[in-house]
């Protein structure tokens, strides 16, 4: 995270507002319309604008002391002299005067309201930049219950909470601003987004980085988010091996196959569940990656490559008798597992086909799965809108609900 998303330079600016000069003349309320101040104040002052215009900024903080040395000052002159003395310290980059002057112009309650947003403001900038956290956290909500409205002090807020070690409060700043952000248009910055993810984190709110994973994975879905997110549905407790083909496939759609390891694995777990044009595809894209066909295991990887391609030739030959004896027996599994070989196969239309009347006619084993792998062929045949609605009805405590989850938010960003 980037401490120094506000620059000096915006802090002076902002102080400079703050001073409304010249100082010697400033804005009046009802309670200092009759106040004045005295030559002797008020000559060194008007020396200190001038320098302050000419950025001669220690020359001027030498002009405001020379104010300050003026005993019996009024109420009225100490407040105009601490304006003066903020924009000179913030000029001069003295960020211990700085904000020490303007907590005595908001303490001394003569400035106008405009003024005391500005100094709110001004003073959680500075303490930000001072690295005082909690500080800075408190002056950017009391800008914010002034009425401040500039979009990026709640963040200042947020960052500060953070920094702070209040990694539950700067949870609950960001994630308001997220979900007001997802409400409105653009999308939650990736900045506010890995803000939140790491304050969950830092709790060990696993449910909560997740939610904020998700949302990542939907505004920016880097491969590193990807292979985060679907290395967590891998590693849960009880997560079964039916599944792991369906993790090797969302991996490989969304660039996570990145090892010889996977590429074997994904192949050999096809070939196991009858779907060997898929198994062929994989190993053929390890190979043309680099990954596979050197090594130790070279000779292996050929071999599989082999048997991949002779399996698929067998299968092209049977498919069709395997597609009358499906629809024949006394439930939808082997429809189902045919219809998904035919999708594999680049038989999109007839293999979908297969797999809703699969669905249909019922008796299967693991339902979920079912609408999971239904879901993909929807995808893979350029069928987006109905991969979107069946990969919403996916449920099951087994893993299936949590790759049909990722497998949506990938959908929802092909161009399908």
């Amino acid at each position: 995270m980037n401490r120094h998303r506000f620059p000096w330079r915006e802090l002076i600016a902002v102080a400079a507002l703050v001073a409304l000069l010249p100082t010697v003349a400033p804005a009046q309320t009802a309670e200092t319309k009759a106040e004045t101040i005295r030559p002797e104040v008020a000559t060194p002052l008007v020396a200190a604008e001038e320098l302050i215009k000419a950025k001669k900024f220690p020359e001027a903080l030498a002009k405001v002391r020379e104010a300050d040395a003026v005993p019996d000052r009024t109420p009225f002159e100490n407040y105009v002299i601490d304006r003066t003395r903020s924009v000179a310290a913030a000029g001069a980059g003295d960020m211990p005067t700085t904000v020490k002057a303007l907590e005595a112009v908001v303490a001394s309650g003569r400035a106008p309201p405009a003024d005391q947003l500005r100094a709110a403001q001004a003073l959680a900038l500075t303490y930000f930049r001072m690295a005082d956290y909690p500080k800075a956290a408190t002056w950017a909500a009391r800008y914010a219950k002034d009425g401040g409205t500039d979009p990026q002090m709640p963040l200042l807020r947020a960052k500060s909470l953070y920094l702070a070690n209040d990694f539950a409060a700067a949870a609950t700043e960001l994630r308001a601003m997220v979900d007001a952000d997802e409400k409105a248009a653009p999308p939650p910055t990736l900045e506010k987004l890995q803000l939140l993810a790491s304050s969950y984190i830092k709790q060990n709110d696993n449910a909560g980085y997740v939610q904020v994973l998700d949302k990542l994975l939907a505004y920016y879905p880097k491969k590193e988010y990807w292979a985060d997110a679907i290395g967590r549905v891998e590693s849960r407790p009880g997560f079964p091996e039916y599944l792991l083909l369906d993790a090797l496939r969302l991996r490989e759609a969304t660039g996570n196959l990145t090892s010889a390891a996977q590429y074997t694995a994904m192949a050999q777990l096809a070939l196991k569940a009858g779907f060997p044009a898929e198994a062929k595809r994989v190993v053929e894209q390890g190979f043309a990656s680099g990954l596979l066909g050197t090594g130790a295991d070279a000779e292996l990887q050929r071999k599989l490559r082999d048997t991949a391609a002779k399996q698929v030739v067998e299968d092209d030959r049977m498919l069709a008798q395997n597609a009358r004896d499906a629809g024949a027996a006394k439930d939808g599994s082997a429809l189902l597992s045919v219809g998904y070989a035919m999708v594999t196969a680049g038989q999109f239309d007839k293999g979908v086909a297969l797999m809703e009347q699969g669905i249909q006619k019922g008796g299967i084993n693991r339902p979920d799965e079912a609408q999971l792998h239904l879901a993909i062929a929807y995808l893979a045949a350029g069928q987006k809108a109905k991969a979107v609605a069946a990969f919403r009805t996916v449920q099951g405590s087994d893993g299936t609900a949590d790759l049909a989850r990722l497998w949506l938010i990938h959908a929802q960003r092909s161009s399908s």
